[in-house]
């Protein structure tokens, strides 16, 4: 039995898909294309992961590689987390997932704790603990900024393990990418490739 279920965020418990997002606010599908590469693509993006960059840093590094778009950044990043609020009318399809958040006050009620692993800047991960209530049911987590690390590297996964005092073979990981999966999987910790919460369930 599992007594801890680990959850990813992004495609997890909340929709996480920037490319859609661009499309919604550029219906130009070429400077959709091109901001999607020049901010969600780039490395300052994972920067902003290890906690190394604010939005507002990243923003004036984007502009300045990229000065013909900077008004386009500007709006794009300034909007950028309300990507994860359906009531926005240009992200009506943008969702928490439903399904999987349907399923944590029975992961609780069968006895488990619950924690979350995800790869996250300051600013999203602020806003959504602040605008998703069901980050309360969880018994705590690890964002990435937090620790200037992000999963695959090992290093997030020990850290995690360590923080709550944790045995490997008592915790199950869900995430969407296969390779922070098999990265889990190399620290001891049974982890399964999420599709839908169907795949959560079997292991109930």
């Amino acid at each position: 039995m599992f007594l801890n279920i680990v959850f990813d965020i992004g495609n997890v418990l909340i929709d996480y898909r920037p490319e859609i997002y661009v499309k919604a606010l550029f219906p130009d599908l070429s400077l959709a294309e091109k901001i999607n590469k020049i901010i969600f693509k780039s490395p300052e993006w994972l920067d902003m992961d290890r906690g190394m960059l604010t939005h507002k840093e990243a923003t004036e590094i984007f502009c300045k590689r990229e000065p013909d778009f900077a008004d386009t950044i500007r709006h794009t990043m300034q909007k950028y987390c309300m990507m994860f609020s359906p009531s926005q009318d240009f992200c009506k399809t943008f969702i928490a997932m439903q399904d999987t958040i349907d399923l944590l006050p029975r992961i609780k009620e069968l006895g488990h704790d619950l924690y979350y692993l995800s790869n996250m800047h300051f600013e999203t991960r602020d806003y959504l603990l602040e605008n998703h209530s069901f980050f309360n049911r969880f018994d705590g987590g690890v964002f990435s900024c937090d620790v200037n690390v992000i999963k695959p590297s090992p290093e997030i996964y020990r850290h995690f393990l360590k923080k709550y005092k944790l045995n490997p073979k008592e915790c199950i990981f869900f995430d969407d990418m296969e390779e922070n999966v098999s990265a889990a999987e190399k620290e001891g910790i049974k982890s399964v490739l999420f599709t839908t919460a169907d795949c959560v369930l079997e292991y109930l």
